[in-house]
């Protein structure tokens, strides 16, 4: 039997997103000035960094000021700085612009920029890589690994070369043992490992439940006489029916490109929608269709997103470990940002982390961490806008979103709620199939709209095509004996890339599980109304590899 070899670091990272790049850099900044050497490592389950980073993206660039100063001197993101901010409300047909003044001034985007995550974070890669951060592309961190008194001890990256029936191929290599005195986990929304932390540690005792939207994504090469660089648009309304929440942005970002996302909230009630179809039909609205037409799409990709904010945040420490960025969730809804409290996220870990291994501590619990965060801009910012997706969910897109904007001023001027709403988790809301309108999405013409399968296409996705499954069912008599008669099977079609099918007839029916499409959006995990579906992460390196996402 081949023994797992082990490496010992002061902190590892799992995830090279911005919460896990800003914590290793501001690890390293910390020891270059006090004169101290300090070992990081980061793991990424992506084939390079930036394979799985996907955003908008408008990016508020506060946390990158503290970070790195002079990061516009040569950073991607600076090329495209924010303009001019249009919000639209949609009608099938038309549209109506909501005046800026309206909205309080954090929503302006002044200030900010837009341009590709992946690449910022490939950016930031580098500058992690200057300071002497290690960076392993292509592994997956596949197991939390314990000291015998419980604390955390790190993490371990999957074997590599296991056959789909759990057999040893030729090219078999068994998984590494990382060892830390303090690991982070910076795995985005819905981690894999971070799941098992939160029941470990019940680290969600005293947080509402955390809900999610699916964001679906395209990029774009338009008419160079139709761009505009750093127009922001962001619409509400048509498609969505009310009772289901959601809404799209379209950013003019750098080299003649627009990025263009639909969003749909996951605590939508009709088992018939489908996030990728409304997405699809969106694009046909009058205003949004002229400005692709004459247009090429080159990518496409799709993630869950957090949207429990404030009152969802769980605890972030447990002995030897953290959570940072989007896998606590850090997202601030009604400003479609999260990149800058993940960054500041994992800054302030990392604080707490050096100065813990400077006083020759480790795998307690870094208590610092979350007292920072108590007292951080990223706790107002949460706390300020804490009542704005409850209200949305509560009164509808129309009525919701104009209580949202009363509490939003009231919270801005210093009149703080005195109440926090509350949250219900997202697989609770489906309604039953036959109590439920179905939905005629109208067939896609590979010009302005697309299918499933060509989109995942353009994602660059690929698996190892004889590895274990990494969609896993608890129960694998559930999809047909109860999801398929009560909700028509829901997978189907909250699933943007194809990867559940039903197939067969009559008693011959059977789920079939595509996972080969898989582009890690985690919305399955989420949303399957039994949770029947466990996402575990599968051999490192597959998945989407996006560019410019």
């Amino acid at each position: 039997m081949n023994e797992r070899e082990s490496m010992p670091y002061d902190v590892v990272i799992v995830g090279a997103g911005p919460a896990g790049l800003a914590a290793a850099i501001r690890l390293k900044q910390q020891a270059a000035a006090a004169g101290s050497d300090l070992s990081v490592c980061i793991l990424e389950k992506g084939s390079e960094v930036g394979a799985h980073i996907l955003s908008g993206a408008v990016i508020d660039p506060r946390a990158l000021d503290e970070l790195l100063p002079d990061w516009r001197d040569d950073c991607p993101l600076a090329q495209c700085p924010v303009t001019e901010n249009h919000h639209w409300v949609l009608s099938k047909t038309g549209k109506a612009a909501m005046p800026e003044f309206l909205t309080p001034p954090y929503l302006h985007n002044k200030g900010t920029y837009t341009g590709s995550l992946g690449n910022l974070c490939r950016w930031l890669a580098g500058k992690a890589e200057e300071l002497g951060v290690e960076i392993f592309p292509g592994f997956a961190a596949a197991e939390i690994l314990y000291h015998d008194d419980g604390s955390v001890k790190g993490v371990a990256t999957g074997d590599m070369g296991v056959a789909r029936d759990g057999t040893h191929k030729p090219d078999y290599a068994p998984g590494l043992e990382l060892h830390a005195k303090y690991t982070f986990f910076g795995e985005g929304v819905r981690g894999h490992l971070s799941k098992q932390l939160q029941r470990q540690f019940n680290l969600c005792e005293n947080a509402q439940p955390q809900v999610y939207g699916i964001g679906i994504k395209e990029l774009w090469d338009i008419d160079p006489a139709k761009h505009v660089p750093g127009r922001v648009i962001h619409t509400q309304g048509w498609p969505l029916t009310e009772g289901t929440n959601g809404g799209s942005f379209l950013y003019h970002q750098a080299d003649g490109q627009v990025a263009l996302g639909f969003v749909v909230w996951l605590n939508y009630t009709n088992p018939w929608l489908s996030p990728f179809h409304e997405m699809q039909r969106w694009k046909t609205h009058p205003e949004i269709a002229k400005i692709l037409e004459g247009g090429k799409r080159v990518s496409y990709g799709a993630r869950a997103i957090s949207d429990g904010g404030w009152q969802s945040v769980p605890k972030l420490v447990m002995p030897g470990a953290a959570l940072i960025g989007d896998t606590a969730g850090f997202l601030n809804v009604p400003r479609i940002k999260g990149t800058h409290t993940a960054m500041k996220s994992g800054m302030m870990a990392a604080e707490a982390a050096f100065a813990a291994i400077q006083a020759d501590r480790a795998s307690d619990e870094l208590t610092a961490y979350p007292e920072a965060y108590a007292t951080s801009w990223v706790e107002k910012e949460l706390r300020g806008v804490r009542n704005v997706v409850p209200l949305v969910k509560k009164f509808g897109d129309t009525w919701g979103t104009a209580v949202a904007g009363v509490a939003m001023w009231m919270e801005h001027l210093g009149l703080r709620w005195p109440f926090t709403m509350k949250h219900h988790p997202d697989h609770e809301s489906l309604h039953r199939a036959d109590q439920s309108k179905p939905i005629d999405y109208p067939k896609p013409d590979g010009v302005l709209t697309f299918d499933k399968l060509s989109s995942v296409f353009i994602s660059n996705t690929n698996h190892a095509e004889d590895q274990p499954v990494h969609l896993t069912l608890k129960d694998p008599d559930i999809p047909i004996g109860y999801n398929l008669p009560v909700y028509a099977e829901p997978a189907q079609r909250y699933c943007p890339a194809g990867v559940y099918e039903v197939v067969g007839e009559g008693a011959d029916l059977r789920f079939q599980i595509n996972a080969q499409n898989c582009v890690h959006c985690k919305t399955c995990d989420i949303k399957d109304p039994t949770q029947n579906i466990n996402w575990v992460v599968p051999e490192g390196g597959g998945g989407p590899n996006y560019p410019n996402m």
